[in-house]
């Protein structure tokens, strides 16, 4: 059995356009054989995502999700091709699943290109200054703080997150995989989260827990 590395399954993802993990599946299933693997993701509808990319997705819905009676509030913008589609339960469920998971999950921000860059050179600094009181050699801090770099983004960047339902999936992953199974373009657009007495000094509260206990039931 071939070893299925990150970069196999990068690599494919950037070829095709699937998700992470089905692109990892595809890649065990045909023993890291990529033309193989982007095959068996056509066959599957899953590659198709990737050339709804460049269609204009000007329809779609604004959800609204409040939890704990108006203590956490969402709303969340979503972009489909057509109206038709905008009222399917499909597109509806993702909609809500999307807006439940920002109230869980905090995201600061959609994507890694909308993480300032003066944030982000911040983050480098403290990184780098954590690797150094570590003792990591010199030479390995770079590598070393941009791999943390990566994991910064997964924990602020909706589109980066593992999904609160399916940790397997990252938002990116779950859109890509309900823009092959609806056929059409699918584009979270922007997000607010409103927290009640945000920046106010109160009693701490673990909103996350109790909006994930509500997923569940």
């Amino acid at each position: 059995m071939a070893e299925i590395t990150a970069a196999l399954v990068k690599e494919l993802r950037e070829r095709t356009g699937a998700g992470m993990m089905d692109c990892k599946k595809a890649l065990t299933e045909c023993n890291g054989d990529m033309d193989k693997a982007s095959d068996f993701l056509r066959e599957k509808g899953l590659a198709a995502a990737a050339k709804k990319a460049g269609r204009v997705a000007a329809e779609g819905t604004v959800e609204s999700y409040i939890h704990g009676g108006g203590r956490i509030g969402v709303l969340l913008e979503v972009n489909c091709e057509t109206d038709f589609v905008a009222r399917g339960e499909e597109f509806k469920l993702l909609v809500k699943d999307v807006a439940m998971h920002i109230a869980a999950a905090n995201p600061q921000y959609l994507n890694k290109e909308e993480v300032p860059e003066d944030v982000l050179q911040h983050e480098r600094d403290i990184l780098k200054a954590q690797a150094l009181n570590e003792g990591k050699p010199e030479k390995i801090i770079e590598k070393m703080v941009e791999g943390r770099i990566e994991k910064y983004y997964k924990e602020v960047c909706l589109m980066e997150q593992a999904f609160v339902k399916d940790p397997d999936k990252t938002i990116s992953d779950l859109v890509l995989d309900k823009t092959a199974k609806i056929g059409e373009r699918i584009v979270i657009r922007r997000f607010t989260r409103y927290e009640l007495g945000a920046g106010i000094e109160k009693r701490q509260e673990d909103f996350a827990s109790e909006v994930m206990k509500e997923i569940n039931r």
